[in-house]
Order: C-alpha cells, then structure tokens, then sequence
C-alpha cells in the first residue's frame, strides 16, 4: 500500500469512524445487550443490583404462557390491521383525489388532512378519549339516535369496544402522513400515461386500479412496512387514551405491556429480563410481518406481469 492509497484509507477512518462509533453504542450494543438480558433472570433491585444468572429461555416461556400477553398481541394485530387497511388505503385515495385536482381548495385540504402530524400525541389521545367518554359527543350521539337520554355509552371502558376510539384515531393521526408519501409519489408520476388511458375511454375507477396502483406497488410495500413497525412500537397515542386500571388493560398492547409487567415496580421486582424478551418478540413479530408483506407484494407483482 502506497503512500496515497494510506492517506485515502486514513480520511475514509476519519469520516466513517464517528459514525460507526454512535451507530455501535447507540443502536448495535443495546440490541446485542437486550438480547443477552433476555437470557437472564437479572433484576437490578436484587443484590446490589448485579445479581443475575443464566435461565435460557425461561423469560420465553413464561411470557407465552401469560394470557395477558396474547389480549397484548390481539391487540396488536388489530392495530396493525387499522393500520394497513385503513390508514395506506384512506391516505391513498386521498391523495389521489388531491392529485387529479378533483376538489377544490386542494392546498387547504392537503394541510388540514396533514395537520394531526404537528400535533402532540399526549394532546391527540386526551382528545379522543373525551370524544367517546360516556359524556361525550360520540355518545351523544348515539343517545339521540337510540332515543334514551339516560343511557350511558363509555366505550373506552368494555374489552369489546375499547379499540374502536383508538381505531378511529390511530387513521385520524397517522393517514395524513400517508397521504404525502402518495401524493409526491404521484406528482413524480409521468401524466402521459393517464392522458394515453383517459383517450382510451377508460374511467377514473379504471384509471385508479390499473394504471396508478400497479404504478406505486412499491411505495405501497414500503408504506406497508412503515404501517407494521409503527403499529408494533406504538406506545404514546394508546397510552395517553387510557388510564390505569381497567381501561388500560382492556385496551393494552405490547409495548404497554412490556412496560407494565418489567418496568413498573411491583414488590421491589424490576423485571428487566422479562421486558427484553417482550422487545425481542416485538421485533420477531414485527420481522415475520414485514417479510409476509414483502412476499405478498412480490407475488402480486408477479402475477400482474405474468
């Protein structure tokens, strides 16, 4: 190795180096390190908070023998359902509907449909929780449609109805987000295409389902996997739409869960291996989703080419 080929290796340490050193410690060591603690019975109010020892995967096995973690991933499926057949499909057709300017005002609309994305989780969650309490307007509403002004309609209390409101604000919150991703997909698209179809005599229907979706399958597989991860990690919006209690346990999810059985201090018991191995499954079930949705993607392109 020559002098110079020294000098370029030495400035690509240099500009690399920094980088990979946040990237290690920062995101690689406590990965590797939770994996680790999941193998573990280690609880920090225990001896001295050092006091650990190796149990395999018995934090594992005690978490899918628990009945609270499968109401948690029941859960969890039902917000990744809302997530990818209501937020993408929703943010798509509006976007477009915004694209081929079929309202008018199409700058105020793209902004108020965006507008929940500047606002904060906490203030959103509060809001809907007031939304479908047993005075609010939700149930207003339907006391006028049942006619019993009396009656009582807390949805955010019984295991059956309590994901309903997070339902509604989980696609409230996120589809706009949704919707922008589609939109600049779309204003990148070549119009040449939908004029070709439009003389054609295809109709907007046509237009939509055979010209512009198999057009953005790919940033529908990536919106896909956006949707799952951020449906598995989710924590704050939920959160901040219960309380503690019977509402929260109704309506709770992985994270949620992760957090109440490992983290909270019951008895003095931190349990810090038993959270890492409800992480460690978040991430295997966010992985499986991801890789089905990309199978799934892959196959539907293969048929459409075929």
């Amino acid at each position: 190795m020559n002098k110079r080929d020294r000098r370029q290796l030495l400035i690509f340490f240099a500009m690399v180096g920094p980088g990979l050193l946040i990237y290690l410690f920062i995101v690689a060591y406590p990965v590797i390190y939770s994996v680790w603690l999941s193998f573990t019975d280690f609880n920090p109010n225990r001896g001295g908070g050092s006091s650990w020892s190796f149990v395999g995967f018995l934090q594992y096995k005690t978490m899918l023998e628990d009945p609270n973690f499968w109401h948690a991933f029941n859960n969890n499926m039902f917000v990744v359902f809302v997530s990818v057949f209501g937020q993408i499909p929703i943010g798509f057709i509006l976007a477009y509907i915004l694209y081929r300017r079929m309202v008018k005002a199409q700058h105020f609309f793209q902004a108020m449909i965006f507008l929940p994305q500047f606002l904060s989780t906490i203030v959103i969650g509060i809001m809907w929780k007031r939304a479908f309490s047993a005075d609010g307007p939700v149930s207003r509403i339907i006391q006028l449609v049942t006619g019993d002004p009396t009656a009582q309609f807390d949805l955010m209390l019984y295991a059956d109805t309590v994901m309903i409101p997070i339902g509604f604000a989980l696609i409230w919150m996120y589809t706009g987000f949704f919707m922008i991703i589609f939109l600049a997909n779309l204003q990148k698209m070549n119009t040449n295409m939908i004029e070709a179809a439009k003389i054609d005599g295809a109709t907007e229907p046509q237009i939509f389902f055979r010209v512009i979706v198999p057009l953005l399958s790919g940033t529908i597989l990536v919106s896909t996997v956006l949707a799952i991860a951020g449906s598995l990690r989710g924590f704050d919006l939920i959160f901040a739409m219960t309380t503690q209690g019977l509402q929260r346990n109704n309506a709770m999810v992985l994270p949620i869960f992760m957090y109440q059985t490992a983290f909270q201090d019951y008895s003095n018991q931190m349990r810090f291996a038993f959270g890492s191995a409800i992480s460690n499954a978040i991430v295997f079930i966010s992985i499986l989703l991801i890789m089905l949705s990309n199978f799934i993607g892959k196959k539907l392109n293969a048929g459409e080419e075929g």
